[in-house]
């Protein structure tokens, strides 16, 4: 078995579901009494989310460029940042480092193929949505990728994540505000399926809400980082 490295905090909800669901999953595969290996390092998210709106991305990767050389050093042998905006910096963190980081985007876009699902929408935080770093990592794996047009819509879906979501408040009127918004592309876009680009939105919105296939990034990348752990990824290793 591999040592994942995580860096969550971003926000500690999410981190929570990685850290339950990643044990879970080795355990349903690797039987008996069998967990994951796992270096977790949390940030204080309100440090990190001062320097963001202060557009001060450059201090940022240089943190999460020394959390991640920590983990290497700790002895992980794959670093996963535990957030989708972070991967703004996935790059960045992956040149100052020499073990493999498990980029979000990648996993996702494997599920999207694997049903054929080619056009989707991506709904995230303010950052995902209107910057290119996960678009085109998506692109780049044959995705046609659409956002929300509105500008209003962006930001709203935004303030939801950050001021609801990120605290562990869940509202039905934020529920419906997001449907409206995915049906709106399915209309205008004709997207086949719905990136949730945000570890935090599968918290708000189901399957059952919608006639398209939902495709969480949480879950993508869980999924992977089980995988990696496991040694199961490209060939199938029976040694856990």
């Amino acid at each position: 078995m591999k040592t994942i490295g995580i860096i969550g905090g971003m926000s500690y909800e999410s981190s929570i579901h990685y850290y339950e669901r990643i044990n879970n999953q080795v355990n349903e595969i690797a039987g008996g009494l069998t967990c994951a290996r796992m270096i977790i390092y949390n940030v204080n998210f309100e440090e990190i989310r001062k320097l963001m709106l202060d557009n001060e991305w450059d201090k940022i990767g240089v943190e999460l460029a020394r959390i991640a050389k920590v983990l290497e050093e700790a002895g992980a042998d794959y670093i996963a940042i535990a957030t989708n905006t972070m991967h703004k910096l996935a790059d960045y963190v992956q040149s100052n480092i020499n073990i493999p980081l498990i980029h979000i985007a990648d996993c996702v876009a494997d599920k999207c193929k694997e049903r054929s699902v080619l056009k989707v929408g991506l709904l995230g935080t303010k950052y995902t949505m209107v910057e290119d770093f996960l678009k085109n990592r998506l692109k780049e794996n044959v995705l046609t990728v659409y956002t929300p047009s509105n500008e209003d819509d962006i930001n709203e879906i935004d303030r939801i994540i950050f001021d609801e979501l990120c605290k562990g408040n869940i509202k039905e009127s934020s529920k419906d505000y997001y449907v409206n918004v995915i049906n709106e592309m399915i209309e205008k876009n004709g997207i086949e399926g719905i990136i949730f680009g945000c570890t935090e939105i599968e918290m708000l919105v189901k399957q059952s809400d919608l006639n398209i296939p939902i495709f969480d990034t949480t879950q993508a990348h869980i999924d992977s980082i089980v995988n990696y752990s496991l040694e199961i990824h490209g060939e199938h290793n029976e040694e856990y």
